[in-house]
């Protein structure tokens, strides 16, 4: 396992803390490639601003996880001063969340929106189990958001109902919500 703090990343419980406490937005941004990353990078330098490096499963896909995870550390390497931590993005399934928490990354998320509410509490509560064990704070989705991200596409927003909502929090231990 390789741990996020070797890497030199912030954790996002931490990074969100500090900035409730200043009062400023942290930037998330997906990256698939060396110039993204480069970009992203030198307008955080520019603005001295944190940062959220966030990778997709279809980013996995196309780039690799180590490939990604070592231009995280060339960032990071280049850039000790830029506070960055590394995020999942709509993780699906627990193996690929398991995988970026063993990996070094800082947050996921577990969508298990294309799931029934009780698949979704089960496969996020699992996620969310794991990652508590190394202190890595866990995104979920309820509900369905118009348009198309990877593979995942709805046509229609589907409002989360907030007793739903409330349910779900207590019953897996999600650190946030989509």
């Amino acid at each position: 396992m390789v741990s996020y703090k070797d890497l030199g990343l912030v954790n996002t419980r931490e990074m969100f803390a500090k900035a409730i406490k200043g009062g400023y937005a942290i930037p998330a941004f997906n990256f698939n490639n060396m110039e993204q990353m480069q970009a992203i990078i030198q307008a955080c330098v520019e603005a001295s601003s944190p940062v959220i490096l966030q990778v997709s499963s279809g980013a996995r896909k196309y780039a690799n996880h180590t490939y990604l995870l070592k231009l995280v550390e060339a960032a990071v390497k280049e850039n000790p001063h830029i506070p960055m931590a590394l995020h999942l993005d709509h993780g699906d399934t627990f193996e690929l969340c398991k995988d970026c928490v063993d990996g070094g990354f800082t947050s996921v998320m577990i969508d298990g929106s294309h799931e029934d509410f009780e698949n979704n509490i089960a496969v996020t509560k699992k996620v969310v189990d794991v990652a508590n064990a190394f202190g890595i704070p866990v995104e979920a989705e309820l509900g369905k958001v118009g348009g198309k991200e990877d593979d995942l596409e709805a046509d229609v927003d589907t409002n989360t109902d907030p007793q739903e909502a409330k349910e779900f929090v207590e019953r897996t231990g999600v650190s946030s919500l989509a």
